[in-house]
């Protein structure tokens, strides 16, 4: 299920959350998250992504 708001993404992220909530490919998804734009929680070959630093993240690159 894909997450319509910011408030319906789990509090603790996939690459695949973002990916989905963003719309973007998986690749872009993985070059986002390693950029190092937010922080992330890398266990093993997974990344984590806390809810917060990307919410402000994400707001901080809106066009609003």
């Amino acid at each position: 299920m894909m997450a319509k708001t910011v408030e319906e993404l789990p509090e603790i992220m996939l690459v695949a959350d973002i990916q989905e909530y963003l719309d973007i490919s998986k690749t872009a998804a993985y070059d986002l998250v390693k950029s190092g734009s937010f922080h992330t929680i890398r266990i093993g070959r997974n990344f984590k992504i806390p809810k917060k630093p990307f919410v402000k993240w994400l707001e901080g690159n809106s066009n609003e």
